[in-house]
């Protein structure tokens, strides 16, 4: 039986070809209290995301909205090249891959 991490990650890979065309990224992992097993029932998702260069804020907000509805839960994404240096590392290792 699969918890509630591999449901979310499974869901994830799923998606990734509808999500790199739609919205040019790719989910690369979930990190934050959900990976840590620490969330609470209104914890959001904290998503790390690549975007392609050529995505815009449409491309964010809607890959947002999208990951809402499908996941049932408030998503936050965080592109992966924005991470502040003094909490990258941390993020990086907590992080669950989707590959």
């Amino acid at each position: 039986m699969e918890n509630h991490v591999e449901q979310i990650l499974r869901l994830l890979r799923d998606q990734q070809l509808e999500i790199k065309q739609r919205y040019k990224a790719e989910v690369k992992g979930l990190f934050g209290s959900v990976a840590r097993g620490e969330a609470q029932r209104e914890s959001d998702l904290d998503l790390l995301v690549d975007f392609d260069e050529e995505a815009d804020l449409f491309d964010y907000v809607g890959l947002s909205q999208y990951l809402e509805e499908k996941l049932k839960r408030k998503i936050d994404l965080v592109p992966r090249r924005s991470l502040r240096e003094e909490i990258k590392a941390k993020v990086l290792e907590e992080a669950i891959y989707t590959s």
